[in-house]
């Protein structure tokens, strides 16, 4: 069986990090991901999917990412069910976040950490173009390596 779920959205709202009794690190968030078609005359609409992640993927986000972040994820579906304070029986769909990724440009995100490529220290060297009276063609097999 297959529970595979990947997303790219925006943050309805800035992650907060909190830990469980036992100390693991826990956050939930919401990502607003807007479909793919629209009626003609109206606006896209977008689904706002629940997510939580947990240990280093939590506190990763909530390092990096806040309210309006472009932010992809990997992860599965989970369903739980559960009793509100009025004793209502309830049913939660939601995301359980593996990975996550940053989707938009370096200022959008507002981080200044991550990779960025070194510039060059001086140009490329220039090659001269060889003629064939630079080359010797080989007729025995002997002594070729392959």
């Amino acid at each position: 069986m297959i529970n595979n779920v990947v997303l790219m959205g925006r943050l309805v709202a800035t992650p907060e990090l909190r830990s469980t009794g036992t100390g693991v690190s826990v956050a939930s968030f919401t990502i607003a991901v807007e479909r793919a078609y629209a009626k003609a005359g109206e606006q896209r609409q977008a689904d706002f999917i629940d997510c939580v992640a947990w240990r280093q993927t939590a506190e990763f986000i909530t390092r990096y990412f806040q309210k309006g972040s472009m932010i992809a994820v990997t992860g599965n579906i989970q369903t739980r069910n559960y009793e509100d304070k009025n004793g209502n029986k309830r049913k939660a769909v939601e995301v359980v976040v593996d990975n996550a990724s940053f989707c938009g440009s370096k200022a959008e995100s507002g981080t200044t950490g991550g990779y960025s490529a070194p510039a060059p220290a001086a140009p490329a060297p220039s090659f001269a173009s060889a003629s064939e009276s630079d080359f010797e063609e080989i007729t025995e097999d002997d002594d070729l390596p392959f």
